[in-house]
């Protein structure tokens, strides 16, 4: 099966949670990576998204290292919307 990961920055303005993370993330930008495989058997080329996952700084004490953690990319999209509702 043939998969591609998508990789996209993400900024929030403000310090934000996530539902799944334990703790609350500051404002910044983040890299989000998007799997996604193709649906074999369609007369076009057509992708399913499998997995999301955003880069974190590591939870304390360590501040200096990097997790990536698997999140839904509609809890993605819904912290995306608080901090937009925030800015105003």
């Amino acid at each position: 099966m043939l998969t591609r990961s998508r990789r996209e920055t993400v900024t929030f303005n403000h310090p934000f949670r996530i539902k799944g993370i334990e703790r609350q993330l500051p404002a910044g930008a983040y890299e989000v990576v998007t799997d996604e495989e193709m649906i074999e058997g369609l007369s076009f080329p057509c992708f399913r998204r499998v997995a999301t996952m955003i880069m974190v700084p590591g939870a304390p004490p360590h501040h200096h290292s990097t997790e990536m953690l698997s999140i839904s990319s509609v809890d993605l999209a819904d912290a995306q919307q608080a901090d937009a509702v925030a800015s105003h």
